[in-house]
Parts: C-alpha cells; sequence; structure tokens
C-alpha cells in the first residue's frame, strides 16, 4: 500500500506538508524527529488526513495534484 498524506503543524496552525511513502508511520516519525529538512522547522506535526492507494503511480500522481495551486484549493476547499 502507498499513501498520500497531509501534514499540519501544530508548531505552525498555517503549515501544511504533504507527502508520499509506503510506511506512514515511520514517514510522521521522522518528521517529528527532524530528520526531514524541511518540516524540522515546523514540527511537531500531527496527521492531518491521508489517503491509500494500490498503485503507486496513482499515489504519486495525486500528490503532484496537491502540491499543485489547483491541489492547494481542492485541500482547502475540502479538508481545512
Amino acid at each position: 500500500m502507498f499513501y498520500v498524506y497531509v501534514l499540519h503543524s501544530i508548531k505552525r496552525p498555517t503549515k501544511y506538508y504533504v507527502g508520499f511513502t509506503k510506511d506512514l508511520n515511520k514517514r510522521v516519525a521522522a518528521h517529528n524527529s527532524g530528520k526531514s529538512l524541511f518540516s524540522r522547522r515546523y514540527a511537531p506535526w500531527q496527521i492531518e488526513c491521508y489517503i491509500v492507494f494500490r498503485d503507486a503511480r496513482k499515489a504519486r500522481r495525486f500528490e503532484r495534484f496537491l502540491k499543485s495551486g489547483s491541489g492547494h484549493a481542492f485541500f482547502r476547499r475540502h479538508f481545512v
């Protein structure tokens, strides 16, 4: 299984992070422990939402969509 996830910064409530992983718990722990360069500034993080995919290519496409301008608008309209 493949996960596309959105993290929400507890420290900075306006910051979100979109990512892709095969192991959601391990990846969130990496973000919160400072192992991820970008996200360490805004740690700690909590999971806002995640979507499970069977196909890695579909998951990557959805991740890219969420990182695009229209994807940001979609996320804000439906999840924030």
